[in-house]
């Protein structure tokens, strides 16, 4: 069995939360098979040992970068996971498209559900598919490709892959996105989870983390 690498950017630390920012390729949690062990989570079971076994409340996919919080205790793991679940976090992304948006800003409303015949792809499904709903603004133009800074409002599967990419949404994938641009391999994705804001889950004061893109 392979050894877990300790290299982890850890950003805050106390006795309940642990705050890391996730490089682009790293798995948030442990994927199928020997190979697929390395994770934000195991990192941060073999750093801190005294962690409950499943310290992981929200994710980012594999190819994403960014801010990541994660629960030592089973009492934060509840308190984070009710924030998530009622939309009481704040979530900044920011990306390079694959083109030239014309347009400043907006908002994008494109129902999300999974693909059974191609996993883990998501697709557009007005009928059948969940309420998602992505705000943006551009932020520059870099030599044919645009910098967007993206808030989530809901936080479906690859909801800003695929809002990105479809027609009704920018109209251009993410640069690097494998599945839903021109990307050949992991680690080349350039969408990144710049801040996160949330409440401590033990003091309830208001905490807030920034990272800046690597791209």
């Amino acid at each position: 069995m392979s050894a877990i690498p300790d290299g982890l950017d850890v950003l805050h630390v106390d006795q309940a939360i642990v705050v890391v920012d996730k490089p682009s390729g790293l798995l948030s949690v442990p994927g199928k098979g020997e190979e697929n062990r390395d994770c934000v989570v195991a990192r941060v079971l073999a750093r801190f040992p005294d962690c409950i076994e499943q310290p992981s409340v929200h994710r980012l996919d594999q190819d994403t970068s960014g801010i990541l919080v994660l629960a030592l205790t089973a009492s934060a793991h509840r308190n984070l996971s009710r924030q998530f679940m009622e939309r009481l976090v704040g979530k900044r992304y920011v990306a390079l498209i694959d083109g030239v948006i014309r347009e400043d800003s907006g908002q994008i409303e494109l129902p999300l559900r999974l693909d059974p015949e191609d996993r883990p792809r998501q697709v557009v499904d007005p009928a059948g598919g969940k309420r998602a709903v992505t705000r943006w603004r551009k932020l520059a133009v870099e030599d044919g490709r645009t910098r967007v800074e993206f808030l989530l409002l809901t936080g479906r599967t690859h909801q800003l892959r695929v809002h990105s990419a479809h027609e009704k949404g920018l109209g251009f994938p993410i640069v690097g996105d494998r599945l839903y641009g021109t990307g050949t391999g992991p680690g080349q994705l350039k969408l990144h989870a710049a801040c996160l804001r949330f409440r401590h889950p033990g003091t309830r004061a208001p905490m807030e983390f920034v990272s800046a893109p690597p791209f």
